[in-house]
């Protein structure tokens, strides 16, 4: 992508230090399930596809609440530009639909977000960690195996070298010396990197960041505390009194560096350390009271409003009615063995995967995107087509060949990103349309605050599909 002068240094600097996104932003995807319902009417399969998704959120909502609207079978494609991402997004689908008797609900939601965003980790999930490795190197390496334990996924598009170097990935996870992923020492090290002279006031820059950056696009729950703890060590949620001291090895991800004038691999962490991960689960909810404020200061933290959502999220999956904390029979709450609320005797909970008649999961290969067109069974396929700000730069004129009719593209903004000025994100924002527009979209909406823009393939003027589609609401509340 070519990017314009007035973005300068600052969002080439953002792509130089967090090439290896462990998460995205807000951005609709769910809530737009609404407007294919109306635009994609009487197809009876949709096709997604997810470029630069990273932390599985999209995929997990979209299939948590696909029974609110009618009935069909949902593809998902997911193209990354790394396989540590590829092997994220395998974790947090196979713990999401782990069976309940497994792990309960509630320890389940702890364990998802602990693995999310946290750089340490308890015994107990760094064990799980281990066991799910030992599962995922059987699923690489013998897809007869992989079918029978998890058929929702579809890993057959990989390629060979890829399906070693994610095997290669799942034993360094398995790895029980922590000397091998030194991540304090790493975190410590990216947070230098990043800030460089402003090291020593990082506390006074994290203030800053909070306040004039993610407050103002609408993070308002996140509280200093909590993002400062973040930012200074990269641990987001600790929910357990436990100690966190294994360091979290799906974050760490692999370089070519250049030494003695040699290309060398090494692995280490090139993540964030300025967003953070309270914008997955943590600034927006369903149920307002979990936004109420009391003299301008929210009731609720980000991680308490995190462990709320993904506990909505995992219950609604399993059991496809919505999550009700108030309608429990016993007095847990949001605390001990939680297995959800209400009379679940009635709701059909079958505690183990989609059933493969309602959704798939086909992981694509690594940057694939500029060559699928050239593939039949991808032309004039996709209904919906989500592109991170990261990966916006494959975005080329010809996506719209494997665009299906009147197709739904979502892309992500760089709101959130802390580094970038208002005028940088607009002309962002700007080039997005722009850029799409050589592809046959149009908008569909105004961004406004939103981190996402909208558009749909067409030649209707942008008036016409504003009024074809309802207005796209966002939770969280604004500055």
């Amino acid at each position: 992508m070519v990017l314009a002068p007035q973005l300068g240094g600052a969002f080439l600097q953002h792509l130089t230090y967090r090439p290896h996104s462990h998460f995205t932003f807000p951005t609709g995807l769910e809530a737009s399930m609404e407007h294919l319902q109306l635009s994609q009417d009487g197809i009876p399969e949709l096709n997604i596809l997810l470029v630069g998704s990273v932390d599985g959120r999209h995929i997990l909502k979209t299939m948590s609440q696909a029974h609110r609207w009618p009935r069909r079978k949902i593809n998902f494609y997911v193209l990354e530009n790394n396989l540590e991402a590829l092997g994220r997004q395998l974790l947090f689908l196979s713990l999401a639909v782990e069976p309940l008797e497994k792990m309960g609900l509630q320890e389940k939601s702890e364990t998802f977000l602990e693995l999310m965003g946290n750089t340490l980790l308890r015994g107990q999930t760094a064990a799980y960690l281990q066991e799910k490795a030992n599962l995922f190197i059987r699923y690489v390496t013998d897809p007869d195996f992989q079918q029978a334990h998890l058929p929702l996924l579809d890993l057959s598009a990989l390629k060979f070298k890829e399906r070693d170097q994610l095997e290669a990935i799942f034993k360094f996870w398995r790895n029980h010396d922590p000397q091998t992923f030194q991540i304090k020492q790493l975190w410590d090290l990216r947070l230098r990197q990043y800030l460089g002279a402003r090291y020593d006031s990082r506390r006074g820059v994290c203030d800053w960041d909070l306040n004039m950056k993610l407050h103002e696009h609408g993070a308002n729950v996140i509280n200093f505390r909590e993002f400062y703890r973040w930012r200074d060590t990269g641990m987001a949620f600790e929910m357990r009194e436990a100690p966190y001291d294994i360091p979290n090895k799906t974050l760490a991800s692999g370089r070519l560096l250049r030494h003695k004038g040699e290309r060398v691999p090494a692995r280490g962490y090139w993540g964030d350390v300025a967003t953070g991960p309270y914008i997955i689960f943590g600034i927006e909810a369903e149920d307002p009271s979990l936004l109420k404020t009391t003299n301008g200061i929210p009731s609720k933290s980000a991680q308490e409003i995190s462990l709320h959502n993904v506990t909505a999220l995992l219950y609604e999956l399993s059991y496809n009615t919505r999550y009700d904390p108030s309608a429990s029979s016993d007095e847990e709450g949001m605390s001990g063995n939680l297995q959800g609320a209400g009379d679940h005797s009635k709701l059909g909970a079958n505690g183990g995967p989609p059933s493969i008649e309602d959704a798939r999961v086909c992981f694509l290969p690594l940057n694939c995107l500029p060559e699928l067109h050239h593939k039949g069974k991808y032309q004039q396929l996709f209904n919906l087509i989500f592109v991170s700000c990261s990966m916006v730069h494959v975005l080329k004129p010809n996506v719209n060949l494997i665009a299906a009719p009147k197709a739904t593209l979502i892309v992500e903004l760089t709101n959130f990103l802390p580094d970038l000025h208002k005028e940088q994100v607009s002309v962002f924002s700007s080039q997005v349309a722009k850029q799409v527009a050589e592809a046959g979209f149009v908008p569909v909406q105004a961004a406004d605050k939103r981190p996402f823009s909208l558009f749909q393939l067409g030649h209707q003027e942008a008036g016409e599909i504003c009024n074809e589609f309802p207005a796209l609401e966002m939770t969280a509340p604004g500055p």
